[in-house]
């Protein structure tokens, strides 16, 4: 867990260097601070607290409020605050997940660890539980041998043991007006079916909610093909349609709107560009050694009939789904540079936009926690349009109202 004094720098966005000039202490205290080896003197965390700029999203006002569960960088949360809503609780046990949160979301004065480890009754009241759930393995042995012998099994039997099972004890435990999971396609699959129809009993006939859930493809909104299942919820029925999501026609989003212009119309940025073009750095870009091996890798394939192999795209083209295994070799994504050059993966800052995040989106970790990052982060403006429609829904169960038209 953060200090208060390691969290606020990171929310400031400014350097050990400038907190020394702003403060006018040395960068040693600084650095005592933020380790948490000495504890800085109350004058210094309210310098500190005005030093950190207003967010225009999650302010303590709001048409609704909503918890943040498996939060990962915030990608769902950025979805709900664009709508209206107000974060209340966040809970995420990555801690270099934590620092890129954090850094993003200055209102923001603690991260929750591991919820597996928190009780339903620590969580505050909210009105909405988003969560981009890990998908592990359910065990339902058992479950079968009981729906034979008409025996009743509850959603702790059948959910113990995965992830998902703290989601539905949270639903359980405070009956919040809807709810928004997400997760990878297969779920639906995984399992013969077995796995999607255990949570779809749980949400539906333990709990009682009204379960909607439709395959996305980020493709609509972003140069990339990402599917990904959005499970839909409301405590109360309400006229919650499909219909309503405006897709944009697949496509009309290409790699030149994400990658690097490498023109000088864009400033240098840390160590992902360079020089008066911002030229992508050259350690981007893949080693003789690697280049072969993925060439040689893929042409071995191709022999077998497999269709293995790296993803090379130009500017005109869409990708693959990144992945959180990008920062290994990144072969799924890699970048044409011409006749003749090897190719070069895509910068954290690239990753970003692929997912759909602005360029004022902080990045404070190594490359390799923020290919890991956005790899497992959901596609923004995905789940943008989805927050969209829920709105009115969510605000007819919260206000007690008709939903108002969704064309205006």
């Amino acid at each position: 867990m953060h200090n208060e004094f390691a969290v606020l720098k990171l929310q400031s966005g400014l350097s050990e260097e400038e907190l020394s000039n702003r403060l006018g202490y040395h960068p040693r205290h600084i650095q005592r601070w933020e380790s948490g080896v000495k504890k800085p003197r109350a004058s210094v965390i309210l310098a500190m607290q005005r030093l950190v700029p207003v967010m225009e999203t999650g302010s303590s006002e709001g048409e609704f409020t909503f918890i943040d569960l498996f939060a990962g960088i915030g990608g769902l949360r950025k979805a709900f605050d664009s709508v209206g809503g107000r974060c209340v609780f966040t809970s995420e046990w990555d801690k270099y997940a934590q620092q890129t949160y954090l850094a993003n979301n200055r209102d923001n004065r603690q991260i929750e660890g591991d919820i597996t480890a928190i009780a339903a009754d620590d969580i505050p009241e909210h009105n909405v539980l988003i969560a981009g759930f890990p998908c592990q393995p359910f065990s339902i042995a058992g479950v079968s041998k009981k729906n034979a012998l008409g025996r009743a099994h509850g959603f702790a039997d059948e959910a113990q043991g995965t992830l998902f099972f703290d989601v539905a004890r949270i639903l359980k435990h405070h009956r919040p007006e809807a709810f928004l999971l997400e997760n990878v396609k297969n779920l639906k699959s995984h399992d013969k079916g077995r796995t999607f129809a255990v949570i779809k009993n749980v949400l539906e006939n333990e709990l009682g909610y009204h379960v909607h859930e439709m395959v996305i493809d980020a493709r609509h909104f972003l140069p990339q093909h990402r599917q990904r299942i959005v499970i839909v919820g409301f405590r109360d029925p309400v006229p919650f349609n499909w219909s309503d999501l405006k897709l944009p026609q697949k496509g009309i989003k290409l790699m030149r709107d994400i990658l690097h212009p490498e023109d000088g119309t864009e400033r240098p940025e840390s160590h992902f560009t360079e020089g008066r073009t911002a030229a992508v750095s050259q350690k981007y870009t893949l080693t003789d050694k690697l280049w072969a091996y993925l060439q040689n890798y893929a042409a071995k394939h191709r022999a077998q009939g497999n269709g293995f192999g790296f993803g090379l795209v130009g500017p005109l083209d869409t990708c693959r789904t990144l992945s959180a295994r990008y920062y290994k070799d990144g072969s799924e994504i890699l970048i044409n540079r011409g006749p003749g050059k090897n190719p070069r993966r895509l910068t954290p800052r690239e990753c970003a936009r692929l997912m759909g995040y602005g360029d004022d989106f902080k990045i404070p970790v190594s490359d390799t926690q923020a290919y890991k990052q956005f790899g497992n982060s959901v596609a923004v403006p995905v789940f943008s349009e989805v927050a969209r429609i829920m709105k009115p829904h969510i605000l007819s169960l919260v206000r007690k109202q008709v939903p108002v038209d969704l064309a205006g």
